[in-house]
């Protein structure tokens, strides 16, 4: 249990009540006794239970509530409340565009009690004549259950990486001898993962089967396998799974060609012979040779997508990519003066821990009240504590920044006398997110025109596997912050990898610098950044153009002169 998940908890219990018609004002009691919560910027975790009591808003119910989340992982109420609702129920409240409210109405008066059968009531028209429904209400649900149903059974890079790189391990040493190499969509890194792919070299491939064939939580598929090529599904966690089989002599071509991507060799490479042709012509004993026999520039692995490598390769110009040690500090960061789980301070010294030159806090700003927002005495507050952390940690560095919603209209969140007192501005957008493209577009544009905005954050808003991102005018939108100056944010965070790593190499021919944010809400979360690097990296990203590569004294001179040209 940790400040998020008990806040997470609390809320669960709400929606809960709700669902189940519960009493209004022991409801109105529980937001009330979150909202409190919300605003408070200690970790709960390390309250005692007088000072926890002493917070306006907080009652004996939830005090309780709170003192048994901490001790145990639930309370009473919660327990009795995922006791009479049934698992497909919950899992209907998951659905964005769904409240309580009309989750009681599609559970109790329609009797749907598991989202495969509120997909066939959204596509037989049932939802839609459901009073408090309509037709573009049951179009968004259906959208948001395809959406989930066309992901299912893939996975977030971050989320497969240790199941995948044990896996091949577990390969190396169950079987010995064959030489295991992990190739695939993994292999180049991938946001998203569909399955594991691997790729066994051994000169008894027939013992090799024998053993494979009796590896525990796996089950094989004869019927779509073949001599060369195994399929099958991991059962836990759920994965899908291809093996490849070659001899020793030809791993190395077989390595370069399972781990390259369709586009990749089918790329020409001069008038007569494409990548994967050269690669299956040519005798070579390791990647770094195959490259020098064609006069090529190394392609790493994790930019061999098809999209013009090859043609920067023969020309010599594929740039040194940037590097986890070429950062030197972390910027978008939240601490529980917003919804982060960790003080400012831990965040500010771990963050030190970690060898980076400073932090660059950038917390919720005010229209983002569920999460927390800073009010403006909150604001100041918060920049006091920053001076004298600063004072102390010396000559590590807290940058005063905000995380500012942009408003529907574009606008920032703040009157123009309070944005001025920040370091930097992250502008990004939290609500109001089913947007078509002009409006969105419109919507950052105005935005990036705001002088006060330094970094553009997550563009398109995605949580990948659980919500597509509103759609924008890429071209568009990097042209702008070409023009204003605006740095724009990959966030590092699994769940968003936004920038699309696909925009990167426009953005930066603009002359868009690049920043690696990690979002990060607790001080694990700082581990993120290298999920960033690993996209910026597929991108073609460079030291060069990548803002928190500067040292603490050119980060602070950039801000400086940004803010002094306003």
């Amino acid at each position: 249990m940790d400040h998020k998940t008990l806040l997470n908890r609390l809320k669960l219990c709400i929606q809960l009540l709700e669902l189940h018609d519960e009493n209004p004002f022991k409801i109105r009691s529980y937001q009330g006794g979150l909202n409190a919560l919300e605003r408070v910027d200690q970790d709960l975790m390390s309250m005692n239970p007088q000072n926890i009591a002493a917070i306006p808003g907080v009652g004996k119910s939830i005090l309780e509530a709170i003192l048994s989340l901490k001790e145990t992982g639930s309370f009473p109420s919660l327990d009795a409340l995922i006791g009479q609702t049934p698992a497909g129920v919950m899992e209907i409240l998951q659905v964005k565009g769904l409240g309580p409210k009309k989750v009681r109405i599609i559970w109790q008066e329609l009797g749907i009690t598991s989202t495969h059968e509120l997909m066939e009531a959204c596509q037989s028209g049932k939802i839609a004549q459901t009073k408090g429904f309509g037709e573009k209400t049951q179009e968004t649900i259906l959208q948001n259950l395809l959406f989930k149903a066309s992901n299912a059974g893939k996975w977030l890079f971050a989320d497969i990486e240790a199941t995948i790189e044990s896996l091949a391990n577990q390969l190396q040493q169950l079987l010995s001898s064959p030489q295991v190499r992990i190739v695939g969509d993994f292999a180049r890194c991938l946001e998203i993962i569909s399955e594991g792919e691997f790729l066994l070299a051994a000169t008894d491939i027939l013992a090799v089967k024998s053993s494979l064939s009796q590896l525990p939580g796996i089950s094989w598929n004869k019927v779509i396998s073949g001599p060369m090529t195994w399929r099958g599904k991991l059962e836990e966690p759920e994965l899908q799974l291809l093996v490849h089989f070659c001899s020793p002599e030809d791993l190395a071509a077989k390595e370069l060609l399972f781990v390259a991507s369709k586009a990749h060799l089918a790329t020409w490479v001069n008038e007569e012979e494409t990548v994967g042709e050269l690669i299956r012509k040519s005798k070579f004993e390791s990647e770094d040779e195959f490259f020098l026999q064609h006069q090529l520039q190394f392609i790493p692995r994790e930019m061999r997508e098809g999209m013009g490598e090859v043609a920067l390769a023969k020309a010599g110009t594929l740039p040194e990519l940037i590097k986890n040690k070429d950062l030197k500090g972390i910027l978008h960061n939240h601490s529980t003066y917003s919804d982060g789980k960790h003080s400012l301070r831990q965040m500010a010294e771990h963050c030190k821990a970690l060898g980076y030159e400073y932090l660059g806090i950038s917390d919720h700003s005010r229209t983002a009240s569920y999460a927390g927002g800073l009010e403006i005495e909150k604001v100041v507050k918060q920049h006091a504590e920053i001076d004298a952390l600063n004072q102390e940690l010396a000559p590590f560095r807290i940058f005063k920044g905000i995380e500012s919603d942009i408003l529907p209209d574009g606008n920032l969140d703040y009157p123009t006398e309070v944005l001025r007192n920040f370091d930097f501005i992250v502008s990004s957008v939290h609500s109001v997110l089913n947007m078509d493209l002009k409006r969105a577009t419109d919507r950052l544009l105005t935005a990036i025109h705001n002088p006060y905005t330094t970094i553009l954050g997550h563009p398109t808003g995605r949580l990948l596997l659980r919500r597509e991102g509103y759609p924008i005018d890429h071209k568009t939108i990097i042209d702008a912050c070409a023009l204003k100056q605006v740095v724009i944010e990959i966030n590092a965070n699994p769940w968003r990898l936004d920038l699309d790593w696909r925009w990167i190499r426009y953005a930066m021919e603009q002359g868009v610098q690049l920043a690696i944010n990690p979002d990060a809400h607790e001080m694990d979360g700082y581990a993120d950044m290298q999920y960033g690097v690993l996209i910026g990296r597929k991108g073609g990203l460079t030291k060069e153009m990548t803002l928190n590569a500067l040292s603490e004294n050119e980060i602070a001179s950039y801000f400086e002169t940004r803010k002094a040209k306003i």
